[in-house]
Order: structure tokens, then C-alpha cells, then sequence
């Protein structure tokens, strides 16, 4: 089995965003691996532990900082990188998850991957669209939200998130995508050994310009705003007066 893991480059989730110009400032901000992709990451390297894969391949679109975030995939226990490079900003903004997806099928097709693993969703734009846009693109079956994954023959047995609770797909046989979601497994930490062997990895280049995919948006972002301030809380002296607040100034309880 030969796994492709989607690896993108996002706003740190500590790190509080400012907004300038109708835009999320970029500037001067620490960005990291998102952290579903980084479950997704730890899922590909633990099918290699466990013999069921043969090799892991990250890929990531996006500026030329993205191969400091494939060497912490690398330095994870992916075999190799591919990065394809572009200026475009890739939170929603200029590149969107349909173009996103064309991109990653002409990777999973030059590679001839058998298993896609993504994040369910990059904590920037929330849009959780790639993973099904390239199973339907590439006529594969997809499985979204896994919370668990065993290989069961040829195939794949994947226990999902849903909103009651979780169901299992089985998945007769590869090729498939998968994305990931929280409960599927807690990402290791790189060891100092790890990352720097990961600095003599390979790491294949791409000019996305180059790939005959329409990057161009499909939606225009018209607004960006930050939420509102919230109000400051108080102290109550007892539980029949917070049960009158909540019955009569927020009217969540009803008398």
C-alpha cells in the first residue's frame, strides 16, 4: 500500500488572528502544521509501522515556507515530500478547495497512491471539502471524520464521527480517501534524531502554475470581521438568583 498525506500550512491554533483590510493579517505570524493533518500524518506513519503500508509520501500546496512544515512530516516517519509551490494564499481566500483537490489528483495519479489521508478540515478556512471533492474526482470510495481505521484484507474498516455517535464503513478494497478527525490517534513529537535525518529527505518541487489545473477562485470572500467583544460576566450570590438571571435577562429557561 502506498499512502499520500495531505500536510497543510496554517495560521498557528494559539495564536490570536488579527484583521486588516477586509483580510486575516498574515504578517509577522507563526504558522504550523494544522493539527488534523497532523493526525493524518501519525495514521500514514503507523500503517507503515505496522507493515500495512510500503511508503508514505506528504504533499502540500503553498508558499515556499511549506517545506519547513513537509520537514515535520518527514521528521514524523513520512519517506519523502512533494511540494507544490504557489504564492496564492490557501485559507479560502485565493486558492479554494476545488482547485485544492485538482492539484492532489494529479499527485495521487503520478504517484499511483492506494490510500489518501487527510484532515477533515484546515483550522483556517473550516471548509472540510477537499477530502470529498478528490474522492468524488477521482471516482474512489471516501470515508470522513474517522475516529478509527483497521485494515482488514484488501480494504479498510473506518469507524466515523456522526452526529449521534459514530458508524463503521468497510471499504472492500483500495483505493479510498480518508479524512481524519480527533479521535483517531494522538500525533507523536519528532525526535531531535528524526528531525534531522528528515533534513536529508527528499523533497520534489512543483510549480502549481505548471500542473494544468484553473486555480482561480469560484467564490469571492466579501467580508472578514472580527466577532464581537464579549460581555463581561458576574458573580452571584446564590442559585435562585442565577436562575432568575437565566429565566428573565437571557431567557434560556423557561418559567
Amino acid at each position: 500500500m502506498k499512502v499520500l498525506v495531505g500536510v497543510k500550512r496554517v495560521v498557528d491554533y494559539a495564536v490570536k488572528v488579527r484583521v486588516q483590510n477586509n483580510t486575516v493579517d498574515l504578517s509577522n505570524i507563526k504558522m504550523s502544521l494544522n493539527p488534523f493533518c497532523e493526525i493524518a500524518i501519525e495514521e500514514a506513519v503507523r500503517l507503515k509501522e505496522a507493515k500495512s503500508a510500503e511508503e508514505v509520501v506528504a504533499v502540500s500546496i503553498g508558499p515556499k515556507q511549506c517545506t519547513e512544515t513537509l520537514r515535520t512530516a518527514l521528521a514524523m516517519g513520512c519517506d519523502r515530500a512533494v511540494h507544490i509551490q504557489t504564492d496564492m494564499r490557501t485559507d479560502y481566500m485565493q486558492l479554494q478547495p476545488l482547485a485544492v483537490a485538482q492539484l492532489l489528483g494529479k499527485v495521487v495519479e503520478k504517484e499511483k497512491s492506494d490510500l489518501v489521508l487527510l484532515g477533515k478540515q484546515g483550522i483556517d478556512s473550516d471548509c472540510g471539502q477537499v477530502g470529498p471533492m478528490l474522492g468524488g474526482m477521482l471516482g474512489w470510495p471516501q470515508v470522513t471524520f474517522a475516529a478509527n481505521l483497521q485494515v482488514e484484507g484488501d480494504g479498510l474498516i473506518v469507524e466515523r464521527e456522526t452526529d449521534y455517535g459514530t458508524e463503521s464503513i468497510k471499504i472492500p478494497s483500495l483505493p479510498a480517501v480518508v479524512t481524519c478527525d480527533l479521535r483517531l490517534n494522538e500525533p507523536r513529537y519528532a525526535t531531535l534524531p528524526n528531525i534531522m535525518k528528515a533534513k536529508k529527505k527528499k523533497v520534489d518541487t512543483i510549480m502549481a502554475e505548471d500542473m494544468g489545473v484553473d486555480l482561480e477562485p469560484r467564490n469571492e470572500v466579501l467580508e472578514v470581521f472580527e466577532p464581537p467583544p464579549r460581555k463581561e460576566g458576574i458573580i452571584v450570590q446564590d442559585v435562585d438568583t442565577l436562575l432568575d438571571k437565566l429565566r428573565n435577562e437571557a431567557g434560556v429557561l423557561s418559567s
